[in-house]
């Protein structure tokens, strides 16, 4: 199944696409069924094995006046409010590469950029710690700053050089607690693309200290999510899927999700361990290799439109603008 949150005469809902151009509103749905009510996606997910079983009969049989048409509506992020973003670094070649890239930036704000650089990788600040290969490792992101496709994000007036992030994401089911390698995968609600927007500067600078990103990642509109959330069921192997990001429809990347360098397992088994993971934490699991600017210093600029697409999700579109 692939789940939405659409909004129509200013009213949101979540909502389930029953045919391509077609969306059963579970808002609607749930209210004439008597039951549990469908307030917001988190609702959706809360409700569990019997409430994906409750959808699957209103798509076989829908109530009456709940089908809308997608033409009428317009998406916004499947997951407008997550109760917890925790983003991953999981892919090797994003990790050195932007290494690589942050070290370069920092040096061009000294006075001898050469020099400076050559510093750095005497020092051997090139190197990835060895902890990220032993265990998974993330930060928690701001959860209110989470916009849909086809929405704007707004660049802050802090930053210069913006970027994007080509990243698969995990919608947890749950409540689950230290969850098992047999489990694990029972957290799982679904998947969705997220775009974890970033300011390069920012961020360069901050994680100096070694406990960033911060101020670099948070900021309004810089999460986006989208378009869909699918069910496991429909994605039998995540770690297959195409994945492409795109400027102004140029491509700047063409990969697949595979190559992580802990499962996806791994990371849910990782930070459930003694903290209780609930419906609707989104899960970041690392931008793939070159799915960003900052890896070849190559940033963004207003006014440009971003396109991630993952296999069996679709197309988040956002365009970067200044207020």
């Amino acid at each position: 199944m692939k789940f939405v949150t659409f909004e129509r005469n200013g009213t949101r809902a979540p909502g389930v696409i029953r045919e391509p151009g077609q969306i059963l509103d579970l808002k609607k749905a749930s209210a004439a069924g008597g039951g549990h009510l469908f307030g917001d996606m988190v609702d959706v997910i809360d409700a569990g094995p019997a409430g994906l079983e409750a959808v699957r009969n209103w798509l076989r049989n829908p109530p009456d006046d709940c089908l809308v048409e997608a033409r009428d509506v317009r998406l916004r992020a499947p997951l407008p409010r997550p109760n917890m973003i925790r983003d991953f670094a999981n892919y090797e070649l994003h990790v050195r590469q932007a290494i690589a890239a942050s070290l370069k930036v920092r040096a061009r704000a000294t006075p001898n950029p050469d020099e400076t650089l050559a510093k750095f990788y005497e020092s051997g600040l090139h190197i990835i710690p060895k902890i990220w290969f032993e265990q998974p490792l993330y930060f928690k992101g701001n959860h209110r700053s989470v916009i849909g496709p086809g929405e704007d994000v707004v660049w802050p007036k802090f930053a210069k050089l913006m970027d994007y992030e080509l990243e698969l994401a995990v919608i947890v089911g749950g409540p689950a607690k230290d969850l098992t390698a047999d489990n694990a995968s029972e957290a799982i609600f679904g998947y969705t693309i997220f775009n974890d927007f970033s300011a390069r500067d920012m961020q360069s600078r901050e994680t100096q200290f070694r406990l960033g990103p911060a101020k670099g990642k948070d900021f309004d509109t810089g999460n986006a999510l989208g378009p869909v959330i699918v069910t496991p069921d429909e994605i039998p192997d995540p770690t297959a899927l195409t994945m492409i990001a795109r400027v102004n429809g140029e491509e700047r990347v063409r990969t697949t999700s595979g190559g992580m360098q802990h499962s996806i397992v791994d990371t849910l088994v990782h930070i459930s361990q003694s903290e209780t993971l609930y419906p609707g934490d989104v899960i970041g699991l690392g931008t793939v290799g070159n799915g960003c600017g900052y890896e070849s210093l190559t940033f963004l600029n207003e006014g440009d439109v971003v396109e991630l697409e993952v296999e069996g999700i679709g197309i988040l579109r956002n365009r970067l603008v200044r207020h």
